[in-house]
């Protein structure tokens, strides 16, 4: 078991989203130190976020174990979308990390976003749409 998998009160921040989020029982899967919820404001449906259970501010300050078990939890949520779900022919995996990167809750989380064909009338060029002018970069 890894040191993060048990998280007391004192890794939570009481004015965080996210962090209450636990506390209201929003969370739908978990897996050692990370959990997944639904996203509020979702892109398509299925959109879920997984978010390591101890207080900390973006990907870059996650510990290896989160990291790791965001990406075991991503592959369990990604089969279980597809198999419920044959609709769901691709995703995006996305991590906001600053403001200037569009980061809104100041708790780390990756989000997994089902896609569809015909979602939008062109994929192509994926999460380079942050920045639309960058989107299609030709062929």
């Amino acid at each position: 078991m890894a040191p993060e998998d048990t998280i007391s009160k004192n890794d939570l921040d009481p004015d965080c989203a996210f962090c209450k989020a636990f506390e209201e029982s929003r969370v739908v899967e978990s897996l050692g130190s990370v959990v997944a919820i639904k996203d509020e404001y979702p892109v398509s449906e299925g959109h879920f976020l997984i978010i390591p259970k101890r207080h900390t501010l973006d990907y870059f300050t996650m510990t290896e174990w989160e990291r790791r078990d965001t990406e075991k939890l991503l592959i369990k949520l990604r089969n279980q979308i597809t198999s419920k779900d044959r609709s769901v022919t691709g995703f995006n995996i996305g991590l906001n990390c600053g403001e200037s990167a569009g980061q809104t809750i100041w708790h780390a989380h990756t989000h997994l976003i089902p896609r569809r064909d015909g979602d939008t009338p062109n994929p192509r060029g994926g999460v380079r749409g942050v920045i639309p002018d960058k989107m299609d970069y030709g062929d």
